[in-house]
């Protein structure tokens, strides 16, 4: 009977449908973001210790592989600057500059979606409940008679889309700030990790 009540909400309320959809799109891109942080988090100093020894002994293209081989976003910085390892120290900063930039571009992906429901679902909650209780009292004016009774189905129904809607939210901004912030630490550890590389380089 639960079964069937909840089933009857879905088809009476298409606001339902939306924070559904987006309760799906919300828990997609969480664990997206988390199976790709999972790769791309990591410090680069044991990297770096590697490649530094490997360039000591005159093994650049062994270096070159070992940076290729890791998948932390810090190993990609390290593998541009062993590419252009070979220009001027201004340019090389300039080049992993780009570089970082362009890795945190890769951090952020898909994030402003969680940003995005954070802040829009609520709202769509509350549409919901407003068209509901709209619903309700105009079945009330329909009836002519039943008192309260008549419309507190539906304001609880109604109700309900505004509880989906702070259900969907909440969980979302609360990802969406714990990603934020893994960006920020591998944002740091890559440029940490791109001054350390000149200064080994020994770039002029």
């Amino acid at each position: 009977m639960g079964e069937f009540t909840y089933l009857e909400m879905f088809k009476e309320s298409f606001t339902l449908v939306i924070l559904l959809f987006c309760s799906i799109l919300s828990v997609s891109v969480t664990v997206e973001r988390w199976w790709y942080f999972r790769k791309a988090k990591g410090s680069g100093d044991a990297l770096l210790a590697t490649v530094g020894k490997l360039l000591q002994g005159g093994k650049p293209d062994q270096a070159m592989a070992v940076a290729k081989k890791d998948k932390k976003a810090v190993a990609r910085v390290i593998e541009y600057g062993l590419t252009h390892r070979g220009r001027p120290r201004g340019h090389i900063e300039d080049l992993l500059g780009t570089k970082i930039l362009e890795e945190r571009l890769k951090l952020e992906k898909f994030l402003v979606v969680l940003g995005t429901l954070g802040n829009t679902v609520p709202f769509i909650g509350l549409f919901g409940t407003v068209v509901g209780i709209i619903k309700a009292f105009r079945d009330l004016a329909l009836a002519g008679s039943g008192g309260p009774a008549v419309v507190a189905k539906g304001i609880a129904e109604a109700l309900i889309a505004t509880a989906a809607g702070m259900a969907v939210a909440i969980p979302a901004v609360i990802v969406y700030n714990y990603y934020m912030r893994k960006v920020k630490d591998t944002s740091v550890e890559m440029e940490v990790t791109s001054a350390r590389f000149i200064v080994m380089i020994g770039a002029k």
